[in-house]
């Protein structure tokens, strides 16, 4: 895997290990919890692409509940590893499970399948500091901790460990501090350390933020990089959760395309669920669902309530509310100038050329329309080729149907 460059051609290969056992009982979901949406995304798929944009070497992903499920939804991802945690007796246990996939050598970093929004930015900075040695835990300052481990350190401000909050007295308890649970560490400590977890604690679990402990008693420094933006380490538990993880993720991205120069009418009704590209002046009304892969243009105009996915939209064309464009795996494309809608309903293979109008109660498949063609309403358009300037009247069908397929 390549991507976001972590290391050089001298410095240790970075493995990653998503923990992805759980089966998320408050998700009240026969799906396992990793394989929720997020954005039009299983979780896990956000975390995975954390990984490729960290050049990880080395990607093992450890299941529990579901695991087969798991693996067949990421059967498009050959260089994945799987490996499972049965039973499931912790974290530090679930990394056990990996070690037999990992090289001996190089740095691992252990991300969680249900913590979708921590940014490779703010990864980094532990794997320059595993690759030099030391082992490093991400932290966040939390106004209210409650359920969170927490970082405790010397009178001179040094690591010396995680409590978990369970096991935590009220002064512990009192530490805003928390650990993420993301950590990444030289490979051979790591092992070593694993090798050494106990489960005297309230859970009878094997946890693995007692490496730091360990850490600290092997005399390796321990490198804590705290975050201010709680979302980064989000995690996901229950159907509440998810649905303000996605209200957040989808203002931040509304934002983003305002500073990026697009218009929105109201950037609290806005659904991108997938990858949004947009030119220059681009309009988007209120109440519009991006889906799959979508190219805006330069000036394009969405009106209300449209629909949009894997469609090409270029400069210049409008296209008017309700309006649903689904471009499949073919795709849609829709030409400079044209005007799609009122309700109306394009489908995969479908091509539009400058200045067409496709109006109300019109849907098109598989078709290609020349330059200035005109369906105007109440027509079906499927399987043809139509002329320039052709005038396409209300009620006509234009089909390739056998009857049987």
């Amino acid at each position: 895997m390549r991507g976001m460059t972590t290391s050089t051609a001298s410095s240790p290969a970075l493995s990653v290990v998503v923990l992805a056992a759980g089966k998320g009982t408050r998700m009240r979901s026969d799906l396992p919890k990793v394989l929720q949406p997020l954005a039009g995304k299983p979780l896990l798929g956000h975390v995975l692409d954390t990984a490729h944009q960290l050049a990880a070497e080395r990607v093992v992903v450890v299941t529990g509940f579901g695991a087969q499920r798991v693996q067949q939804a990421f059967a498009d991802q050959p260089h994945l590893r799987f490996a499972l945690q049965e039973p499931q007796l912790g974290t530090g246990h679930a990394v056990q499970q990996a070690l037999a996939d990992l090289p001996d050598d190089g740095v691992c970093l252990v991300l969680y399948g249900d913590v979708p929004l921590a940014p490779a930015a703010s990864l980094v900075p532990l794997v320059a500091e595993a690759q030099a040695g030391a082992l490093a835990v991400l932290t966040v300052e939390l106004g209210d901790p409650t359920g969170y481990g927490r970082i405790l350190r010397s009178a001179d401000g040094a690591v010396q460990g995680i409590v978990e909050h369970k096991d935590a007295t009220p002064a512990q308890r009192a530490v805003r501090e928390c650990n993420t649970g993301i950590l990444c560490a030289p490979l051979p400590h790591l092992r070593r350390w694993l090798g050494q977890l106990r489960n005297d604690n309230a859970q009878g679990e094997y946890y693995l933020t007692d490496v730091v402990r360990l850490a600290v008693a092997d005399g390796c420094p321990v490198r804590a990089h705290r975050i201010s933006d709680a979302l980064q380490v989000a995690g996901v538990n229950s159907p509440a959760q998810l649905a303000e993880l996605e209200r957040a993720l989808q203002r931040r991205r509304a934002q983003a395309m305002i500073e990026q120069g697009v218009r929105l009418a109201d950037p609290a009704r806005l659904d991108v669920r997938g990858c949004l590209h947009c030119g220059q002046d681009v309009e988007i009304d209120v109440n519009c669902i991006f889906e799959g892969t979508v190219q805006l243009g330069d000036g394009v105009r969405i009106g209300a309530h449209c629909v949009i996915a894997n469609a090409r939209i270029e400069a210049g064309a409008q296209i008017l509310p309700f309006t649903h464009i689904d471009g499949g795996a073919s795709g849609v494309r829709v030409g400079p100038l044209a005007q799609v809608g009122p309700f109306a309903r394009l489908r995969p293979g479908t091509e539009l050329g400058p200045e067409v109008h496709i109006g109300n109660f019109v849907e098109v498949k598989n078709s290609q329309l020349a330059a200035g063609a005109k369906a105007n309403h109440l027509a079906y358009l499927g399987d043809a080729t139509v002329g320039e300037r052709v005038n396409y009247g209300a009620g006509c069908i234009t089909a390739n149907y056998d009857g049987a397929t």
